[in-house]
């Protein structure tokens, strides 16, 4: 049966909750096409559409008070993010910030709800300062803050490249901020509010990472996930008195085997009041939740919760500790919003997990998207790289290879996409994410191989780490070695292997078609670096740094950086190429799509281009997503 694209990309998702102090939640969800503020008051019930943009929210957030919801949102896909305040009771909104010139980071409500932090680049396109915002309260309650008479934002403290506000103290005199050197480099600080003064609580001699941060229930401590003790993320507590840190023992530790254990918490929350907490591990991509409560300050009792097969993602806890929501997502389940109520805990109890909302599936059945096979591949230094791999059904496989029977082309074998992911820490997971789109190329008889090669995240710091700066290319040949792989699978066609990825997974796809031209059929790039020199010229300010630190640096790592960057080996190029950007990306700017499209038609190799003068770094616009994607099945039909 033949299936037009929008039928996949019209199913929805909801993501992001937050818990109000009654228990009702507030989330995102794209049902109108782009992500919106919706509201929901009990388990699958009806929920209400709070926004009615063009434009995506990016994040929710209920006030302490349970009065309103703030949330951010850009215009054009651009990321400069302005916030806004919600009613939902009578759906006003109050914009709080007015600077589209400049990006703001929410950073949370004051634990009394009469105040707001973010951070934001209105001093420097480079470095994000602290600020602290009034939100005023009528006397009838309620929460008031238009940006035509809202008392304007006091600076904190000035900062240094992007730091972001990730909490508040239990007090609401401090705040904890986090500085990403890097991927692999993060540190955290405390701001007086009061005085401005910015102390470091992360001294550490090597890389480190710290995420998840959180003060403790007495305020006199930190919890957070962190590596510095080892290969992968574990639970800690910095003592803010000494700065010692410890490992915080947890119930499932055991289970894992070595010290901080073989697999890292990716999702960590902790409510400072009850000393309850929520962490899900990844485990080859998989989630395991846990929940539980602090038993000492370096010990928690905690008990496995059952969830979808899948990934955990956007844990939170309510207020009073009561309640935990979370997305969950899987191959065949859209991202939905589960709960758990924590309050059983203290009867001794297990507690369940209960899904909230129940997003359309869009015009596919859920039953019939396919699930992938994890397998492992050797690769050129004996490392096993691991990669998720789906066949699609006989029937449609057959078809779609068989197509050019008569003409030389029909191998009766199966096409197959290698989907590069972007980062490059970050990994592919058995989560809802681009799953439609997937579904849809497996339904017209393409198989999909998903590897994490060596750069992504998931697998410890080391992993992570095996392709930094002079190593970039060594994650080209495992894609090369994954290739081989595939070209020995007796499924596949070997002459019909399409190479597709985004952002850096773009820029993967690109060296792959310069570097090893000969084992392609076609290529797809989206938001990716063809020239590592103008990319680090031109992306954001406050992004350089931080990408130079993996990367390499203009300064002392130019003619590396043009060594690697496939325009300048475009002559290698053999196959069609497609290639897709936004217009408005603040991230890979739109040139380098436009100067990889231009030499590659130079040499008379077939290109294709999709750029959105409304669109950024990611496509947000159903609109948009179905066109470009019905294009790039067009593409593919032709040339695979």
């Amino acid at each position: 049966m033949t299936r037009t694209v929008g039928r996949y990309l019209n199913a929805r998702g909801t993501r992001g909750a937050t818990v109000a102090p009654d228990g009702s939640l507030a989330f995102r969800a794209d049902t109108t096409g782009t992500m919106q503020v919706w509201t929901l008051e009990e388990p699958g019930g009806w929920p209400t559409q709070q926004t009615f943009y063009d434009e995506r929210v990016s994040f929710v957030d209920w006030s302490p008070s349970g009065d309103v919801i703030a949330f951010g949102k850009d215009a054009g896909a651009d990321e400069h993010d302005q916030l806004y305040q919600l009613d939902p009771n009578d759906r006003t909104i109050d914009q709080l910030t007015d600077r589209p010139d400049a990006i703001h980071e929410w950073g949370g409500w004051s634990p009394d709800g009469d105040r707001i932090a973010f951070t934001a680049n209105r001093r420097s396109t480079a470095d994000f300062d602290v600020y602290v915002m009034d939100i005023d309260t009528g006397e009838d309650g309620t929460a008031h803050g238009d940006a035509a008479d809202a008392t304007e934002p006091t600076l904190v403290c000035e900062g240094d490249g992007r730091i972001s506000v990730v909490g508040w103290s239990p007090s609401g005199d401090r705040l904890l901020i986090r500085n990403a050197h890097a991927s692999s480099d993060i540190d955290l600080s405390v701001v007086d509010i009061d005085s401005g003064d910015r102390r470091h609580v992360t001294p550490h001699e090597d890389a480190a990472r710290y995420g998840h941060p959180t003060f403790g229930p007495d305020g006199e401590a930190i919890y957070c996930t962190s590596d510095r003790f080892g290969n992968t993320l574990e639970l800690i507590r910095i003592d803010l008195g000494t700065l010692e840190c410890d490992p915080v023992a947890v119930g499932d530790q055991e289970r894992n085997g070595n010290g901080n254990g073989s697999w890292s918490i990716d999702e960590f929350e902790l409510d400072a009041a009850t000393g309850r907490i929520a962490y899900a591990r990844n485990v080859d991509g998989y989630s395991e939740l846990f929940v539980g409560r602090l038993r000492t300050p370096v010990e928690a009792d905690t008990v496995p919760v059952e969830v979808p097969d899948g990934v955990v993602s956007g844990l939170t806890i309510g207020p009073a500790g009561t309640r935990a929501a979370m997305t969950v997502s899987s191959t065949n389940l859209n991202y939905s919003i589960y709960a758990v109520e924590l309050e059983t805990l203290a009867d001794g109890g297990t507690p369940a997990v209960e899904r909230w909302t129940v997003p359309s599936a869009g015009g596919v059945p859920l039953e019939q998207y396919h699930e992938p096979e994890l397998i492992r591949y050797e690769t050129f230094d004996d490392r096993d790289i691991p990669a998720f791999f789906t066949l699609p059904d006989d029937m449609e496989a057959g078809a779609r290879a068989g197509k050019g029977e008569g003409d030389g082309n029909g191998t009766g074998k199966t096409p197959v996409i290698v989907d590069i992911h972007g980062g490059p820490h970050s990994q592919r997971r058995p989560s809802w994410r681009n799953r439609p789109i997937r579904q849809y190329f497996l339904d017209a008889g393409y198989a999909i191989f998903e590897p994490n090669v060596r750069g992504s995240s998931g697998y410890g710091s080391e992993y992570a780490a095996l392709d930094d700066v002079e190593k970039r290319m060594d994650s080209v040949r495992d894609i090369a070695h994954g290739v081989e792989w595939l070209r020995d699978h007796p499924a596949i066609d070997a002459d019909s292997v399409v190479c597709y990825g985004r952002s850096y997974g773009g820029f993967m796809v690109l060296a792959c078609i310069t570097e090893y031209p000969d084992i392609w059929a076609a290529a797809v790039d989206f938001v990716g670096i063809s020239n590592w020199v103008t990319f680090l010229e031109n992306t954001g300010d406050y992004r350089r740094p931080h990408r130079e630190a993996e990367y390499g640096s203009l300064e002392s790592d130019r003619e590396f950086l043009e060594s690697i960057s496939p325009i300048h080996q475009v002559d290698q190029i053999s196959c069609p190429l497609f290639v897709q950007h936004g217009a408005n990306d603040p991230r890979v700017p739109v040139d380098e799509a436009r100067q990889i499209a231009d030499a590659v038609e130079e040499q008379g190799i077939p290109v294709e281009t999709c750029i959105f003068e409304d669109e950024g770094h990611h496509t947000t616009k159903l609109e948009n997503r179905i066109e470009q994607f019905e294009r790039i099945g067009s593409f593919l039909a032709e040339h695979v």
